[in-house]
């Protein structure tokens, strides 16, 4: 490339901003590509040429001259520059295949969807890309100063937010065997003796076709019952429903109706209830499975 280029620089558009480049400079913060403090926001051409990666301005998406932009008509496709960067992250060997899925469809799709106007809204629910706009300042007449300020502050929000999702990934993935061994049991409930996350492993191993209906395992001081959802798209369901006559009740009342001394709490939902000891969650297990 050009020897004029500064090493690990980024330029992007000035103005307001938006989740789309604000998350591709973020992606390329966290995997240590650019330094925050050659980040510059311009959409002066001569300045842009010298910069070693260059998002959401400058009309031209060629990954290797590190240039991504999705505004001009040759660019068809639907990534925002988010997904371009993921992409090409990927394509380096920085993010590994598994991750790059798991990250794209739990939140760079939808960056990318809302900056390319065909993210469909919902009463209720903010989408990550509403959140990160949330950064910019509440009045409009403002200085170039404070809108990078803002563009900035939105930046570590997100570095900080995509290291957590890699970290807790990362944890998920290294529960994975505990997860296969259990499955291998093949019956209906599923135990572990420390707490974990499971559900994600379970039904990325198969477990749609699992005969598992319950799981249990440690909940702080106590142990926890929890009835399996048909599928990962259905988690709040359950193939399986604790009793009618224990839902809502917590402690004297529901040791009343189970029989079960070390009673805690069960859901009004009848997807989860906790006990005081395995073996008071074991007989919890017997009764939900007699019904």
């Amino acid at each position: 490339m050009d020897k004029q280029i500064e090493s690990r620089s980024l330029g992007t558009h000035d103005g307001s901003f938006h989740a789309d480049e604000a998350t591709a400079c973020s992606l390329l913060l966290l995997y240590k590509r650019i330094d925050k403090d050659k980040v510059t926001r311009t959409r002066d051409p001569k300045i842009l040429a010298g910069c070693d990666y260059v998002c959401d301005v400058g009309g031209i998406y060629k990954p290797s001259i590190r240039r991504f932009d999705h505004h001009q008509v040759e660019y068809q496709g639907p990534m925002s520059s988010a997904g371009m960067i993921l992409l090409y992250l990927r394509d380096q060997g920085d993010i590994d295949s598994q991750f790059y899925e798991h990250l794209n469809r739990s939140l760079i799709m939808g960056v990318d969807a809302h900056d390319n106007g065909v993210a469909k809204l919902e009463p209720g629910i903010s989408s990550f890309s509403q959140i990160v706009s949330n950064f910019l300042p509440i009045e409009y007449d403002v200085t170039s100063d404070e809108m990078d300020a803002a563009f900035f502050s939105a930046v570590d929000f997100i570095v900080g937010h995509l290291d957590r999702m890699h970290k807790r990934h990362l944890y998920i993935s290294n529960c994975r065997a505990a997860v296969k061994e259990s499955m291998k049991e093949g019956g209906y409930v599923m135990n572990f003796e420390a707490p974990i996350p499971w559900m994600e492993n379970f039904f990325d191993m198969g477990g749609e076709l699992h005969p598992a209906q319950f799981v249990i395992m440690p909940a702080g001081p106590h142990w926890k019952l929890r009835g399996i959802p048909p599928s990962m798209s259905e988690r709040m369901k359950v193939r399986k429903p604790l009793p009618e006559a224990w839902a809502g009740l917590h402690e004297e009342d529901l040791k009343k109706v189970s029989g079960i001394d070390g009673a805690v709490f069960c859901h009004k939902g009848r997807f989860i209830s906790i006990w005081k000891t395995r073996d008071d969650a074991l007989k919890a297990l017997h009764l939900a499975l007699q019904r």
